[in-house]
């Protein structure tokens, strides 16, 4: 079964509701590499495995317009982030890009990752293409944002997709603000990004996720 673009849920009423039953990971299937990903005090939690790709955890159902709210912590050295409007293709497909082309591989998950970077470069809160295009908006003109990252504790990401207007603020301060209209809509991941041959687990944790589907 191909995972991507659905109706969503334009026109119809907010609503607000959890993206993880704090249990298990119902409504959920992994693409890509085979990180491990589990359920512990109501956390989801991605561990890295050596010499597999980027891995994703990702939700059943696309979602179109809405506003996602979840809080991370990040084990020191491992990147990640957080997938909005994204696919995945049972088949290898082309797709044009402006004015590139890009072919897309059967299994490869691809679209819009809000970042998250604990390294010196502090570009969590921007947002990469994933797969395809690359960086979108990065933060190096965002010193306030770069600032906002608290290294070793939970930070708060708060993501808006609305028509052709993405936004995120990190630990309340607004990082990137970007209007794309390639991807209307799509499912929600979290990545577990590769680590080469490391062989020491790397870990980070999500909570409280909430999502509220937008009009």
């Amino acid at each position: 079964m191909a995972l991507g673009v659905g109706s969503g849920l334009a026109g119809e009423p907010e609503a607000t509701s959890g993206l993880f039953n704090g249990r298990d990971l119902t409504g959920w299937v992994q693409h890509g590499g085979k990180a491990k990903y589990r359920v512990e005090d109501g956390q989801i939690i991605g561990q890295t495995v050596p010499k597999t790709p980027n891995s994703f955890l990702c939700t059943v159902r696309a979602y179109t317009n809405f506003v996602l709210e979840l809080e991370f912590k990040p084990t020191p050295g491992l990147n990640s982030g957080v997938q909005v409007r994204s696919e995945v293709f049972d088949e290898a497909r082309t797709v044009t890009a402006g004015d590139r082309t890009v072919k897309i591989p059967a299994g490869r998950v691809h679209g819009y990752q809000v970042e998250i970077d604990p390294s010196a470069r502090a570009w969590t809160g921007g947002i990469y293409d994933e797969g395809r295009r690359g960086w979108l908006q990065d933060l190096k003109e965002n010193e306030p944002a770069r600032k906002a990252f608290r290294a070793g504790d939970w930070n708060q990401l708060r993501i808006e997709c609305r028509g052709d207007r993405l936004r995120t603020w990190l630990n309340g301060v607004p990082a990137a603000d970007l209007k794309d209209a390639m991807t209307p809509a799509g499912f929600i991941a979290l990545q577990v990004h590769g680590v080469g041959d490391r062989t020491e687990p790397l870990e980070i944790r999500w909570r409280r996720l909430v999502i509220r589907e937008l009009p």
